[in-house]
């Protein structure tokens, strides 16, 4: 099956009104605005040109989500998987081979860092973590047998900025693949496959659910690269139910609304912090001391709902979490609702306490994902847990 096609008129609509209407499956039944959701896993094999199946990728509620997202990507085809690893593990396990090499920035999700330690060699495949985020950073970890570069940018949980145009041409001149995780900026910020890079990849259970209730990943990328994954993938097996995917075209609905407004709290609460003297330092790309901001003005649409700050030495960001009321500590982001983590505890816990150190995540690092609620009430709140003890 075809994953997703449009016409001129379709392909120039804008995005928010790709989020609403892209690859919804006609209802001819009852002309219903929705997909209908087709829950057989016994499907139909006579007088068929593809065979059906949830763990081939092409049920109808599956090649929905993937033609929303598409379209939102301006990618030609894609892959909807069970969770961000999944998307990332079938990637990789479908595009490198025994004596492959890997290019990655050390500034990465810690779930990816862990998957590189603990597979990749045993696998027999080598790999380079990039220190800086220069574009020549990058080509000098580049080795004769590379097949695969992969960032990920803003950086989780430091938000640094990384030249998707440049890093993704680099690749393309020297015969290398590349991939960008595009979770924190989603495809309403940032489209880097319009900027040259091949595989975009998402874990869907941040921004493009929205809600903390699905998990999720996501491949997008050309009809080539595409037919190649698809292959691990069928192999792995980690396919998602029809009824999962209507929960995550319904999500998809209202991304663009949700990630505006995101935008919008996070660039005003960075600003506030950043004046704050509980606080020793605010990472985020909106704020003009950012040393990525006018890269990421050049590359993004909207600076995104993630940020993280660093309290000050005598700050314990355990407590300060704890004095919270309205903000939750909380593991994972993108939801409508404002939490915060320690990445030390969370997202990067697989990571020693000396590797993090390294790569710059202090032990007083508290990354927010921003919500949708009031940007007075997520600052009273913060401000009220910053101001105890004083």
């Amino acid at each position: 099956m075809v994953f997703c096609k449009f016409s001129m008129d379709q392909s120039k609509l804008k995005l928010a009104t790709q989020c609403v209407h892209a690859g919804t499956i006609s209802d001819t039944i009852e002309a219903g605005v929705n997909s209908p959701i087709f829950v057989s896993t016994a499907t139909g094999f006579l007088d068929r040109q593809e065979n059906t199946y949830p763990r081939y990728f092409n049920t109808p509620n599956q090649q929905a989500v993937v033609a929303k997202l598409c379209a939102l990507e301006q990618g030609e085809a894609g892959l909807v998987v069970s969770s961000g690893m999944a998307a990332i593990s079938t990637a990789f396990s479908a595009l490198l081979s025994p004596g492959d090499h890997v290019v990655l920035q050390d500034q990465i999700y810690g779930g990816t860092y862990h998957f590189a330690l603990a597979q990749l060699k045993k696998l027999g495949i080598d790999y380079t973590l990039v220190q800086g985020t220069s574009v020549d950073n990058f080509s000098e970890a580049i080795q004769s047998n590379t097949k695969l570069l992969y960032f990920e940018t803003p950086s989780n949980p430091l938000l640094k900025v990384y030249d998707v145009k440049g890093i993704s041409q680099l690749a393309e001149a020297r015969g290398v693949i590349s991939m960008i995780d595009n979770t924190f900026a989603s495809p309403i910020n940032q489209n880097p496959l319009a900027m040259g890079t091949d595989i975009v990849m998402h874990s869907g259970t941040k921004y493009l659910s929205g809600h903390s209730d699905l998990c999720f990943g996501a491949l997008i990328t050309s009809e080539k690269l595409q037919q190649i994954m698809i292959k691990s993938a069928v192999d792995w097996g980690s396919s998602l139910n029809a009824i999962t995917c209507h929960q995550i075209e319904r999500s998809l609905k209202t991304l663009s609304l949700r990630v505006q407004r995101q935008n919008e709290n996070a660039l005003f609460l960075a600003k506030e912090l950043e004046r704050h003297p509980a606080i020793k330092k605010v990472h985020y790309p909106g704020l003009e001391s950012h040393p990525g901001h006018n890269l990421a003005k050049s590359q993004m649409d909207g600076f995104g709902g993630m940020l993280s700050f660093e309290l000050n030495q005598e700050g314990d960001a355990v407590a300060f979490c704890k004095r919270l009321k309205l903000i939750q500590p909380v593991l994972s982001l993108g939801g409508v609702e404002t939490i915060v983590s320690i990445p030390g505890l969370t997202s990067h816990i697989k990571m020693s306490r000396e590797e993090r150190l390294a790569a710059g995540i202090a032990d007083d690092l508290v990354r927010m994902s921003v919500g949708i609620e009031d940007a007075e009430d997520i600052l009273q709140d913060l401000v009220g847990a910053l101001g105890m003890g004083e």
